[in-house]
């Protein structure tokens, strides 16, 4: 089994949200995406959605998008973005998903030698929003830690950075080494301006995955724990 991880996929199957006005690579990404993903992945492989996965507004317009993406092989796990409108309560969201996903939300599940939890996160300088997303990400953490029965390793997934450039710790990574987290993957950043963000990142004994599908030229990263 291999893992594997993409984010920030903002799809709109059914509807008219071009991605393309934000740049050339954007154009033809979905197409880029597909190809790489049917190349690397199995059946028995896991991709990593780390949230911003589709533009839309109500749970039920997000369904397409779904099948999208489901019937690509692996099995798929999802986080929420900050631009994930539809995800509403998250037993609706579950009992929507197609078979080959999981949706997190401040909890954690098991797969082998592997236990994946995850949250959202939020900005730095909102010291409200900082707090409570630090709060929940603990929770995801102690699911995580009830499930670690025979040393399993930990992968936190998470939407918003978990440092800034230049400020490599904060309330999330020092969360995460209390935690003994092996590695944390993360989305969100878009555009030139991130270019020299560290794609891939390794601080006190964690490695950080920086998966936006923008960043990363519309390829998956192989997460290597």
């Amino acid at each position: 089994m291999k893992i594997f991880a993409i984010s920030d996929l903002h799809l709109s199957i059914n509807s008219d949200k071009p991605m393309d006005i934000f740049g050339p690579v954007w154009e033809g990404y979905l197409d880029t995406i597909e190809n790489d993903w049917r190349r690397l992945v199995s059946d028995e492989d896991i991709v990593l959605l780390s949230g911003d996965f589709s533009w839309a507004m109500r749970l039920e317009d997000a369904v397409p998008d779904m099948e999208y993406i489901a019937r690509l092989p692996g099995k798929k796990i999802i986080i929420k973005g900050n631009h994930d409108y539809w995800w509403n309560a998250i037993g609706k969201v579950r009992s929507v998903l197609p078979p080959s996903f999981i949706a997190l939300q401040n909890d954690a599940i098991k797969i082998g030698k592997y236990i994946f939890c995850g949250t959202r996160g939020w900005a730095m300088n909102d010291e409200k929003m900082l707090n409570r997303e630090t709060l929940r990400l603990k929770m995801s953490l102690d699911s995580a830690k009830a499930l670690q029965t025979n040393g399993e390793d930990i992968i936190c997934m998470m939407h918003y950075p978990p440092f800034e450039k230049g400020r490599l710790s904060s309330p999330y990574t020092r969360l995460l080494e209390e935690y003994g987290v092996k590695c944390a993957v993360y989305g969100h950043l878009h555009g030139k301006q991130y270019v020299s963000h560290p794609l891939e990142i390794t601080i006190n004994d964690i490695t950080y995955y920086l998966t936006s599908c923008d960043l990363r030229h519309n390829h998956l990263t192989e997460i290597i724990v």
